[in-house]
């Protein structure tokens, strides 16, 4: 895949990208592992003075990277803003409370003494260069979850993005060297898929973060396992919202719309798989469907514009196979199930329902990245439980219900790294981020995120006997 940027509103390359040669990859690769061997002496204080300075600086480009990414990947302007605005803040978050979470741990004063101890800690250390692969759904968010907390930690990043993102990506360099980090801190790399095993394999790249696809995990997984290098994988997902009798029906639905459109659908932790109690369910598709048929599909640069197009000609040909696999099966469309007719130019996709989904289409064990929904009918919490954990993936979930037992049960049984009641599966810097099973493995954001890539050291003082 070339590294360029090509409007996904109307199909146009607007710009192309020479990958880097075996000489600048190198010099790169010299310059992080320089940086960290001066970086990971620097104080807590001296790195979020840095990483502020980075937030004000992202703050005060808000709108013209929100153009970028959206010239790039197709989200609606006022999304691309909001994405620029939540990066700020997970940032500062990170600056404010890095100290705290890398603080010293104390052990127990008997298990100190029962080890023959004088004194014991536990004591976090960075690792050394993370190498970040990236996807271009959320340019810029899925970037800085990774950096802030890596940064924070005293780590030194290079950053692999997708190909189709190739301007976010080289703003991000800018904007921590602009923000006063020293050379070599975070770099990006414009590289193609097939060199990044050679740069993962290298012996100054400590460990690696993936968010993408299942064969992109699989593969730099099975590098750095053959390597013995730490990953951090998030691959995807196909969420479950379950709505419930006791739910608010309204909230409910108007929810489960921004739910699935989000980002023009392309999000790993939208949800994805609407599986309604048949006591609610007819009212809960009638008023569903009535409010996906009603978005504006359209430009994206457009502030009246509800869902833009999909970001790239694949992925739309990929969503219409899985359309028409389960339409070919038995499911019926509600609404949408094609292209629009009044968009001739762009990858543009209707907001689509389909009803009576099976195990046996695609589209019930598959990821379908933009705004197609499936709907399912359920007799009881049972049945429920059963089709949203009949999924490969276990990234997040929705539950609709106001019942105390019923949320329980749920805690309890849902095959998932989240679960989200009576609202919207969000992700937040102080919550941890990740999934199950073919989701991937490892957290990102909150404590757990940022000790991903920390050496865990235990520090042991033994006994000092006389005096000198």
């Amino acid at each position: 895949m070339p590294i360029a940027t090509v409007n996904p509103a109307t199909g146009e390359t607007l710009k192309t990208f020479d990958p880097l040669g075996p000489e600048e990859i190198e010099r790169r690769l010299a310059t992080a592992h320089a940086a960290f061997r001066r970086y990971r002496a620097t104080d807590f204080a001296e790195r979020s003075l840095l990483l502020d300075r980075a937030a004000d600086l992202l703050d005060e480009d808000r709108d013209d990277i929100a153009r970028i990414m959206t010239t790039e990947m197709g989200k609606p302007l006022a999304a691309a803003r909001a994405e620029a605005a939540k990066c700020a803040k997970a940032m500062r978050w990170y600056a404010a409370n890095a100290a705290v979470l890398l603080a010293d741990e104390r052990p127990l004063p008997e298990d100190v003494k029962d080890s023959g101890a004088e004194q014991a800690r536990v004591h976090y250390r960075p690792l050394g260069v993370v190498l970040a692969v990236m996807p271009w759904n959320f340019p810029l968010w899925q970037v800085i979850r990774f950096a802030a907390p890596a940064l924070m930690a005293g780590n030194t990043g290079l950053l692999k993005h997708a190909s189709n993102v190739p301007q976010t990506a080289l703003y991000l360099e800018d904007l921590f060297r602009r923000a006063g980090y020293p050379e070599g801190c975070f770099q990006t790399l414009l590289i193609g898929s097939d060199a990044v095993e050679s740069v993962l394999r290298d012996r100054r790249v400590a460990a690696a973060t993936l968010t993408g696809s299942e064969p992109a995990g699989r593969s730099v997984a099975a590098v750095a396992g053959d390597e013995i290098k730490k990953t951090v994988l998030e691959l995807g997902g196909s969420d479950p919202y379950v709505v419930m009798p006791s739910a608010d029906l309204e909230r409910a639905v108007r929810t489960a719309v921004t739910a699935r459109v989000q980002n023009n659908g392309q999000s790993c932790i939208a949800a994805k798989r609407f599986i309604v109690h048949t006591d609610v369910y007819d009212e809960f598709a009638a008023r569903f469907t009535e409010q996906m048929a009603a978005l504006k599909v359209g430009d994206p640069m457009s502030e009246s514009t509800d869902v833009g197009p999909l970001a790239t000609e694949r992925g739309r040909v990929d969503l219409e196979e899985l359309v028409d696999d389960a339409l070919q099966r038995g499911a019926v469309a509600l609404c949408g199930g094609k292209r629009p007719e009044t968009l001739s130019r762009g990858w543009y996709y209707e907001p689509t329902v389909l009803a009576g989904v099976t195990p046996v289409m695609r589209i019930h064990h598959e990821e379908a990245f933009g705004p197609v929904a499936a709907l399912y009918r359920v007799q009881d919490m049972d049945e429920a439980l059963d089709v949203a954990n009949d999924s490969p993936f276990g990234l997040s979930s929705n539950v609709w219900t106001r019942s105390e037992e019923e949320q329980r049960r749920f805690v309890r049984d849902m095959e998932a790294g989240g679960v989200f009641f009576n609202g919207m599966t969000a992700s937040h810097p102080a919550f941890p981020f990740g999934g199950v099973k073919r989701s991937g493995y490892g957290r990102e954001l909150s404590g757990h995120g940022i000790r991903e890539f920390c050496n865990v050291t235990t520090v042991w003082h033994g006994p000092v006997h006389g005096t000198a």
